[in-house]
């Protein structure tokens, strides 16, 4: 079964135009370039609940498959250079691993 992977990040009040800036213009870039979006569900905004979120949603195969996607993101050039650019404005990071139910539809 599919494992998924949601990553949510607080963005520093005020600082989500700029964040959004940075992803649009670098990070992005280098996910879509290092054909690492081939794994990723979807990017998201949070617009209730805990305000000034950045939230991403990946399938992967498996565990083995999680870390050696994430283990070649962090060697990428153009990825670590937005990760640069990205981290001071963020607050805090949370990633949660969820299994796949064995009934109902899956992304």
């Amino acid at each position: 079964m599919a494992l998924y992977e949601l990553r949510t990040y607080q963005v520093y009040v005020g600082q989500m135009g700029p964040a959004v800036k940075v992803y649009q213009e670098f990070g992005w870039l280098a996910i879509e370039k290092g054909g690492f979006d081939a794994k990723l569900v979807g990017y998201f905004t949070s617009d209730t609940g805990g305000l000034g979120q950045l939230v991403h949603m990946w399938k992967f195969d498996d565990d083995a498959d999680r870390r050696a996607h994430w283990k070649a993101l962090f060697a990428d050039e153009d990825f670590m250079t937005f990760a640069g650019k990205i981290r001071p404005l963020l607050m805090t990071q949370t990633n949660q691993l969820l299994d796949a139910a064995p009934w109902g539809p899956h992304p």
